[in-house]
């Protein structure tokens, strides 16, 4: 990754340590399903200024959704993706301009405790008993705007259908489709705010064989840990990054 390093101002160890971040995150997308950008933005808010990285984390997002797109058309529950996509649509613009002017000490102080929080619902494993309509998926579309705004809105929304009888087929391509779309919808507003700019996609650049190699090594089945060990797994890793963060940023 070193023709990230005029673009960002980071030190060659800061390079390395974001690469095994990348690559390590890639892993744990492959393998559990989920984590990626919130991974990789809380592991470099210990160590940089994570907000120039949200605009790239929602393109590898997009990158990593088409990737897993096929067959999802007749699985995904589009009526549920259409009301989370309208909530989203409403706060987008307002959580990335908020984001982009944010110090930094505040932007990583906002991301890891949004991080935290999402880790905490998806831990307790809260249940609604049944299915949410049209009211509570615009609710939930919204705080995935918010959370967007750091680059984790796939979290929220994994909470919520988590939480309802959806079946595990329907889970997974309401998530990819939804993420898919609503990453491409952010573009805009990234755009908007500075927040995208040719930076963002040296560093996609660089980051696509990090990835690559990631989720290829995360979907071979060389580990004797079921996934619902590994994603509790994530989860604790998530957390202790998330507080990290938060005593990064009051140092």
């Amino acid at each position: 990754m070193p023709s990230v390093m005029p673009g960002l101002g980071l030190e060659p160890w800061q390079i390395a340590y974001l690469a095994v971040c990348i690559l390590g995150a890639a892993w744990v997308r492959g393998y559990s399903g989920f984590g990626f950008s919130a991974l990789v933005i809380t592991s470099a808010a210990l160590v940089t200024d994570p907000v120039p990285l949200v605009a790239t984390l929602v393109m590898c997002e997009i990158a990593l959704s088409v990737g897993q797109a096929r067959g999802l058309r007749g699985r995904a529950d589009w009526r549920r993706i259409w009301g989370m996509l309208a909530g989203a649509a409403v706060v987008m613009p307002f959580s990335f301009t908020l984001i982009a002017e944010l110090g930094e000490d505040l932007a990583r102080f906002a991301i890891s405790a949004m991080v935290l929080v999402m880790c905490l619902a998806m831990a307790r494993g809260w249940q609604f008993g049944r299915e949410i309509g049209t009211p509570g998926n615009l609710a939930a579309g919204m705080t995935s705007g918010v959370a967007n705004g750091a680059a984790v809105g796939g979290l929220p929304i994994a909470v919520f259908l988590a939480g309802q009888p959806v079946a595990a087929p329907v889970f997974r391509a309401t998530m990819i489709a939804y993420l898919t779309l609503v990453c491409l919808l952010a573009l805009p507003s990234l755009w908007m705010t500075g927040l995208l700019s040719g930076t963002s996609f040296v560093i996609l650049a660089a980051m696509l064989p990090l990835m690559a190699l990631g989720l290829w090594l995360g979907g071979r089945r060389f580990t004797a840990s079921s996934p619902h060990d590994f994603k509790r797994f994530t989860l604790w890793l998530l957390g202790t990054l998330s507080v990290l963060g938060l005593l990064r940023s009051l140092w």
